[in-house]
C-alpha cells in the first residue's frame, strides 16, 4: 500500500496487502487457465497487467506523495480490475483488497463512495457471468466491503487516539520539566533568601559590634587607655565568636548559641551578657514559664530574631536599657524585646537593602523566620517611645518536653 494515506500503516500489513493482491490475481489467472480456455488469455494478459499496474503505483514516488496521483493510480487499476472481472468472474476477489485501498488513499467521503461503487461493480459483475442475481451474491461483497470499512475506520480511530494520547503525554512531560524549573529556581531563590538573613543576623551583626567596640576604643584614646584596651579585647572576642558562628554557619546552621549554652534560655543569657559587654547597656533576659525542649529550628529563629532585635537596639535606638523575655505558653512560646530608646515610625522602614548603607534587612528577616514556622512577628515603636518586637511561634506535640530552667 503506498504511504500516501493520511493514517500510517504499518509495514507488515503493507506487506500482507502486497502478498494478497499478487495472491489473489495469480489464483485468478490460474483458475482462468483452468476452467475457461476460450478466455484464458485474456484473462492471464488481464491479470499480469493489473499486477503491473499495482506494482507500479506503489514504486512512483508521485503516488507515494499525492493523494491526487493515488486517486489517478486507483481509477487505472480500478479499470484494470473491471476488465478482468469481464473476462472471469474470479475477479470479483480483487475488490477486498481494493477496498482497503481505497479506504486508506482517499478522504472518508470519497473512499466511502469509492468502495460502494466497487462493491455494486462486483456484485454486477458476477451476477452477469451467473446470468442471474441471487442473495449469495449480494450478501458476499458487501459483507466483505463492511468489514473492510470497519476494520479500516476503526484502525484509523484507534491511531488517532494514539497520537492524541501521545500529544498530552508531551504535554504533561513539558509541563512536569516547566514545573521543576520553576521549583528549582523557586529553591535557588528561597536558599538565597535564607543565606542572606543567616549573614545579616551573625556575620553582619558581628561585624557591626566590632566596628561599634573599636569606636569605643578610638574615643578611649588617648586619655584612657586602660578602657581602649578593654574594648579592644571585647572587640577581638567578638572577632572570635564571629569567625567560630561563620565556621559553624558552614557546617550546619546550628548557632554557636545553642551548642554552647546547651538550651534556648541559656542561650538568650549569653546573648544579653555578651551585647550588655559590648554596648554598656542593661540588658537583662526573663523566662517565663516551664522551659521545653524545642525543635532546633525553632530555637535558632528566636535566638537569631533575639539577636537582630537586639542589635537594631544598640545601633538604632540608643537605649539605655534592653529586656527580653522568653515565655513558654503551653501551645505557643513566645519572645519579646522591648527597648527604651529612640523608637521609630514601622510605616517609615526602607525596603529590605534601601536603607542606610545598604541596610534594612533586619525586620523582614525576622519576619521571614517567624512566618517559615507558622509564626508571627509584630514590632510597635514610635517615635520616642521606644521600641517592642513580638515573635510567637507554635508548639508542635513532638517537641513538648520538659527540660530543666
Amino acid at each position: 500500500m503506498p504511504p500516501a494515506s493520511p493514517v500510517p500503516v504499518q509495514p507488515v500489513l503493507r506487506a500482507c496487502l502486497h502478498l494478497l493482491v499478487l495472491a489473489l490475481l495469480a489464483l485468478t489467472a490460474v483458475r482462468a487457465i483452468s476452467g475457461s480456455p476460450a478466455h484464458a488469455g485474456a484473462a492471464v494478459t488481464t491479470a499480469v497487467a493489473v499486477a503491473l499496474i499495482y506494482v507500479t503505483g506503489t514504486a512512483l514516488p508521485p503516488v507515494r506523495r499525492s493523494s491526487a496521483a493515488a486517486a489517478g493510480w486507483l481509477t487505472v487499476l480500478g479499470a484494470g480490475w473491471l476488465v478482468l472481472l469481464y473476462w472471469t468472474p474470479d475477479g470479483i476477489w480483487l475488490a477486498f483488497p481494493l477496498f482497503f485501498l481505497q479506504l486508506h488513499l482517499l478522504p472518508t467521503r470519497w473512499g466511502l463512495t469509492a468502495v460502494v461503487t466497487t462493491t455494486v461493480a462486483a456484485i454486477a459483475g458476477f451476477a452477469w457471468h451467473q446470468d442471474g442475481l441471487t442473495a449469495p451474491m449480494v450478501v458476499g461483497p458487501v459483507l466483505g466491503a463492511a468489514v473492510a470499512v470497519a476494520t479500516v475506520l476503526g484502525y484509523q480511530t484507534l491511531y488517532r487516539e494514539s497520537e492524541a494520547r501521545r500529544a498530552l503525554i508531551g504535554e504533561l512531560t513539558a509541563a512536569r520539566a516547566d514545573l521543576a524549573a520553576a521549583e528549582h529556581a523557586g529553591g535557588v531563590l528561597a536558599e538565597r533568601e535564607r543565606v542572606a538573613r543567616e549573614i545579616h543576623d551573625t556575620l553582619a551583626q558581628g561585624l557591626s559590634s566590632i566596628q561599634l567596640l573599636l569606636r569605643a576604643a578610638e574615643r578611649a584614646l588617648p586619655g584612657r587607655p586602660d578602657s581602649a584596651l578593654a574594648h579592644v579585647q571585647q572587640a577581638g572576642q567578638a572577632a572570635a565568636d564571629n569567625l567560630a558562628e561563620a565556621r559553624r554557619f558552614v557546617r550546619n546552621w546550628t548557632p554557636p548559641g545553642l551548642e554552647v549554652a546547651g538550651s534556648l534560655p541559656a542561650a538568650l543569657e549569653a546573648l544579653c551578657a555578651s551585647t550588655a559587654e559590648a554596648s554598656g547597656l542593661a540588658v537583662h533576659a526573663t523566662i517565663s514559664g516551664t522551659p521545653i525542649q524545642l525543635p532546633t529550628t525553632q530555637e535558632t529563629a528566636l535566638l537569631r530574631i533575639a539577636q537582630a532585635a537586639c542589635a537594631n537596639a544598640v545601633q538604632h535606638g540608643r537605649p539605655s536599657r534592653i529586656a527580653l523575655t522568653l515565655s513558654y505558653m503551653g501551645s505557643d512560646v513566645a519572645l519579646d524585646v522591648v527597648d527604651d530608646g529612640a523608637g521609630f515610625d514601622p510605616g517609615l522602614v526602607a525596603p529590605p537593602g534601601q536603607g542606610p548603607d545598604g541596610t534594612g534587612y533586619g525586620l523582614a528577616a525576622m519576619r521571614t523566620r517567624a512566618h517559615a514556622l507558622q509564626g508571627t512577628l509584630v514590632v510597635e515603636s514610635a517615635p520616642g517611645r521606644g521600641t517592642a518586637v513580638a515573635a510567637t511561634l507554635p508548639v508542635h506535640a513532638g517537641s513538648e518536653t520538659d527540660v530543666p530552667a
